[in-house]
């Protein structure tokens, strides 16, 4: 005779769940915070760096790729903004990071090593994410710095938001009594003559907080919420590219990572259960859902910029939701990143080697020499 999980394991993990995400409030609070405390020229000079749009892009790239995370690198970015890093640097940042994340799924699709035409589908259908974000970026980045596109779009929904403030802040006041007495009592504890050493003390702690807390809030919602995600997952399947789209939308805001969702999908297109071209909407939706993590943090910022804070936030999903307009919405684009991803399938299923040289290549050499030729 079976015995039902107790539902205190579940009313824990609820708790849980609201406690990293307090963490995460906390974090990105830390940070923007931390930015402010390195105050002026001074804290300008820890980004001095990224200043040049393609360099911005590899930093974000990079960062993501390392960290495994997206959600992590978009809610740092938010904190920075709201603590005064320009818009034109933090734009580029938030697309690097959208391709950093892919990472994950096409590491995924190594699993299927074994089976040579297994593994040709599994690495197309993991690849075909990092195509269409290289190629949203593509269209995208050349647009944002001749015409500043996302800011504006983004300053344009923002402007509401703005006017509901007071001082540039967001309304969000409910959650800065919260965070406030903590990250006072941090600052007021460092006594450095250069207020550049304790403002990045400030940042690395609040960055160690956020990563924790986004990977614990991650585990959190798996456990609770990957049945959910799995009923999502099988309804939308063969049901047309717009519930594919949502699907993946939604099960992402549930498990709280994109990541999580794409490498769902990666062996099932392996095991030949769905096609690359059904799951393909699902992993557009994916790069939508993620956004969520960056609107939760910018709740945390408050002060002069904290409508920045909002509106890089919404430049992330602004970029996702346009990348699928564009990219899927449009026949001539469409078949782009499907035809990409299979043709590099096929390469590395003749030779393995493929997929070393591909990944290091784009996550890796072609970022630092970027940085280092722009620099």
């Amino acid at each position: 005779m079976s015995v039902s999980p107790l539902p205190i394991g579940n009313t824990l993990r609820w708790f849980s769940l609201i406690a990293s995400l307090y963490l995460l409030l906390l974090a990105v609070a830390m940070i923007s915070t931390g930015f402010k405390l390195a105050s002026g020229e001074q804290a300008m000079a820890l980004f001095e760096f990224a200043s040049h749009p393609v360099t911005g892009l590899m930093v974000g790239l990079i960062a993501t790729a390392l960290i495994q995370s997206s959600s992590t690198t978009t809610s740092i970015i938010v904190g920075l903004v709201a603590g005064g890093l320009p818009l034109q640097i933090a734009i580029p940042m938030i697309m690097g990071a959208n391709i950093g994340t892919t990472l994950t799924n096409t590491l995924v699709s190594l699993g299927h090593l074994r089976c040579q035409h297994e593994f040709r589908r599994a690495f197309a259908g993991a690849t075909v994410h990092d195509f269409f974000n290289l190629l949203a970026v593509c269209i995208f980045l050349p647009l944002e710095i001749m015409f500043g596109l996302l800011e504006k779009l983004s300053g344009w929904i923002v402007a509401p938001f703005a006017a509901m403030g007071s001082s540039g802040g967001i309304g969000f006041d409910f959650i800065k009594p919260m965070t406030k007495p903590v990250t006072e009592f941090i600052s007021s504890q460092l006594q450095f003559e250069n207020p550049i050493i304790n403002g990045t003390i400030v940042i690395g702690l609040g960055i160690f907080i956020l990563f924790f807390a986004v990977l614990f809030m991650g585990q959190q919602l798996k456990t609770l919420m990957v049945g959910r995600a799995e009923t999502i997952l099988k309804t939308a399947l063969g049901r047309g590219p717009g519930h594919g789209i949502a699907a993946g939308t939604a099960v992402t805001v549930l498990v709280q990572s994109s990541s999580t969702t794409t490498s769902l999908i990666v062996p099932l297109i392996g095991n030949n259960i769905i096609t690359l071209k059904e799951a393909y909407p699902f992993t557009l939706g994916a790069n939508i859902g993620t956004c969520i993590t960056a609107l939760l943090a910018a709740m945390a910022v408050s002060g002069d910029h904290a409508i920045l804070g909002l509106q890089i936030a919404l430049v992330h999903l602004c970029f996702n939701v346009l990348g699928v307009l564009v990219l899927y919405g449009i026949p001539l684009f469409r078949n782009w990143p499907i035809n990409c991803a299979e043709w590099l399938a096929e390469k590395a299923q003749q030779n393995k080697l493929t997929v070393v040289a591909y990944i290091a290549t784009v996550f890796f050499i072609i970022p630092a020499a970027l940085i280092t030729i722009t620099n």
